[in-house]
């Protein structure tokens, strides 16, 4: 048995109730989960001050020296403060304990010498440390004291004495312990690379002697979480690759150019004509496509896969779309039933309010092949559903579809069909690398021509007067508004309150115009309903949650009010903000927040403000908030929780990653060789683990 895979519990200091708290709190099972708990940040030890040296303002300081007395003052009932007064010859400073006081006079003797190290700051014109850790001088080497490792610990495993120390002294205990361990990258790789090796690296990054130490082991453990992640990423893609072959669309006939020809709205960007050729080159290749289409909120991604679903047609396959919800599926069957208007193509619609007669109509077109395209929600993946020769698959919004629901749809062909998933997200390149490693990425980066990029201003909550007059002045001149309140959780009763209060006051505050509100907690019936008051132009004024985030296209709306926009991410206000800007009048975008603001959102209003462009915002998000909040990871599961490396500002280890995989990859595709036997056999080893590797793609 390999000695990482040992039970925590045997490690001397923890035992079975320690054992169930680490296991409960921070997942940690075995001596390797607690060796891979790595610290959060490191305070220098090697530096000693003295007392006269200090002043308040000072971050975590170590001094040696002795308690001259202890002195105790009453607290109320069964409580009192306990204050050691302390000197190492230049000043005395005050140690002070609120609680564990008992202890500290039980243990600590006066005129012993201790090396206190704590957070100085200044009482009664004397400085001051709560709460400090107090070691033996004699016991310890300063010369080899270094970096001292701080570790998250849960309130909960505080309270039982669980702190970050005591993971420390754990983590020493087991460090000490450990035989050297086996390498996990072959050599030539590590000196290829300038790594440190994986023994000292995992001891070093617990006990750096020096930041220049420190830097080394974190980059060659960063370097590796993100390298098994693409090699794995990369074996599954060629796997895929070698193991399906792709239904070959060999022409581009009639369907298609009369469509160009005749139908097309208008002129293509040449964003849109690059990205159909690369289409054209994957379902011409005999390898089954899957391609991620970013393009941010109105570039024409949907005319881009309604062309590349006629390529389908005219090899003589079925091509369908899935969207996330019922209201996004039908718009997009309206905008394509638009786009094909006077060609002799069967368009329907699948989603669950479509029941009884319609359903089976539907059910028997799409099985004798008749239907050529389907747009639907997840109601196309039921069994039911079976296509004649369905082979172009249309993905909207990826992120709200699991890689389970993707893979049944291809079973729903002889072969898998090719697949195409859209985002209006737009995901930094190093987060696409790692959440869709398994696509190849088409981006269409320019906007229909008479498009005007929306302008996006910031106000302050007392400033609704001004505000209100120009949504009025808006709305007099024929636009439609929408205003957005955070309901962030749907569970959120406060929030809910606010939009129903809100409401109310919008509709005081504009008598002479009609409102629509929507929320989540709504009957789907109703939400429609009022939607499509506000699509039709029966209502000037959609009062909303996020609901209307993805989704609902009403060119004639030119204002987007975002209330408490602190609250909301980066994503979030960019993919809103999407919702006007639609047709061609200028449109707007009001963020409106109180005066107090944190500093991070201060930024983010600003990148609002200074920018459109999606990818620029989406890059900032990764920055600020990490990947695991970013719209669409989370709910998908991040499948992957990394221990050390951070997607947001380690880009360059993951393109070094993923270059480094690569080449492996293309030389060994079957996993085979014994060159690279090391790796194979590692990567067996994660796959045991629980990380969900095939939610990855």
């Amino acid at each position: 048995m390999n000695i990482l895979d040992q039970d925590i519990k045997y490690l001397p200091g923890v035992g079975p109730n320690r054992k169930k708290m680490l296991s409960n709190e921070l997942g940690i099972e075995t001596y390797g989960d607690l060796l891979e708990y790595y610290p959060y940040k490191y305070v220098d030890r090697s530096k000693v001050y003295t007392i006269h040296e200090l002043t308040g303002d000072m971050p975590y300081v170590q001094v040696v020296g002795h308690i001259l007395s202890f002195e105790t003052f009453p607290m109320g009932p069964r409580k009192e403060r306990v204050v050691a007064h302390f000197t190492d010859g230049t000043a005395i400073a005050d140690l002070t304990w609120f609680n564990g006081g008992k202890y500290a006079k039980q243990t600590y003797k006066i005129g012993t010498e201790y090396l206190v190290f704590g957070k100085p700051t200044v009482f009664n014109n004397r400085i001051n440390f709560t709460h400090p850790d107090l070691d033996d001088a004699a016991k310890l080497d300063l010369s080899t004291m270094g970096l001292q490792p701080y570790y998250n610990t849960s309130e909960k495993m505080k309270k039982s004495g669980l702190n970050s120390r005591a993971i420390e002294r754990l983590t020493k205990t087991l460090v000490e312990k450990l035989p050297p361990l086996s390498e996990t990258l072959p050599d030539f790789l590590i000196a290829k690379l300038h790594l440190m090796g994986r023994d000292e690296a995992l001891r070093t990054v617990h006990y750096p002697q020096n930041a220049k130490d420190l830097e080394r082991a974190r980059v060659r453990l960063k370097f590796e979480e993100l390298f098994y992640i693409q090699l794995n990423i990369l074996r599954y893609a060629s796997d895929q690759r070698r193991k399906y072959r792709g239904y070959i669309f060999s022409q581009v006939g009639e369907v298609f150019n009369t469509f160009y020809r005749h139908h097309l709205p208008f002129p293509l960007t040449e964003a849109q004509k690059r990205v159909i050729r690369e289409i054209r080159v994957d379902v011409g290749s005999g390898r089954q496509m899957n391609r991620l289409l970013q393009g941010d909120v109105g570039s024409g991604k949907t005319l881009v896969a309604l062309m590349s679903m006629l390529i389908a047609i005219d090899n003589g396959y079925q091509a369908c779309i899935m969207a996330p919800t019922e209201i996004l599926a039908e718009q997009h069957l309206a905008t394509i039933m638009e786009f094909l208007k006077g060609m002799d193509l069967r368009v329907a619609l699948l989603t669950g309010i479509v029941k009884g007669k319609r359903r089976e109509e539907v059910l028997e077109g799409l099985m004798d092949g008749t239907i050529h395209i389907l747009v639907g929600t997840h109601a196309v993946i039921e069994d039911t559903v079976q296509f004649a020769r369905l082979g172009f698959v249309v993905v909207d919004e990826q992120h709200r579809f699991g890689v389970a629901q993707r893979a049944k749809l291809w079973s729903k062909s002889t072969n898998p069909p090719h697949v195409l998933v859209m985002t209006a997200t737009p995901i930094p390149r190093t987060l696409a690398m790692t959440l869709y490693g398994d696509l190849d990425v088409s981006v269409i980066d320019q906007l229909p021509p008479g498009r005007k990029p929306v302008r996006t201003t910031h106000v302050f909550d007392t400033r609704m007067t001004s505000l209100y007059d120009g949504i009025r002045q808006q709305i007099r001149e024929g636009r439609q508004v929408y205003i957005v309140f955070p309901l962030i959780e749907e569970s959120e009763k406060s929030d809910l309150k606010n939009l129903e209060d809100g409401f109310e006051v919008l509709k005081q505050a504009f008598p002479e115009f009609r409102l629509s509100k929507v929320h989540g907690k709504m009957k789907p019936k109703d939400k429609e309903e009022e939607m499509q008051k506000f699509v039709k132009g029966e209502t000037q004024i959609l009062v909303a949650t996020t609901v209307i985030e993805v989704g609902v296209n009403v060119p004639n709306a030119s204002v987007m009010v975002i209330l408490e926009a602190q609250r909301f991410g980066l994503s979030q206000l960019h993919q809103l903000r999407g919702r006007v800007g639609r047709g061609a009048d200028q449109s707007f975008c009001i963020l409106v927040t109180p005066y107090k603001l944190s500093e991070d959102t201060r930024k983010r209003i600003d990148i609002m403000c200074d920018t459109n462009d999606g990818f620029r915002i989406a890059e900032a998000d990764l920055k600020l908030r990490g990947p695991g909040d970013l719209e669409g990871t989370q709910q998908s599961g991040m499948a992957f929780d990394l221990k050390i490396a951070d997607i947001a500002r380690d880009g360059q280890l993951v393109q070094m990653a993923r270059e480094t995989a690569q080449p492996i990859i293309e030389e060994d595709p079957t996993c085979t060789s014994d060159k690279y036997a090391i790796l194979w056999r590692r990567l067996k080893e994660l796959r045991k683990t629980n990380i969900n590797w095939a939610a990855i793609s």
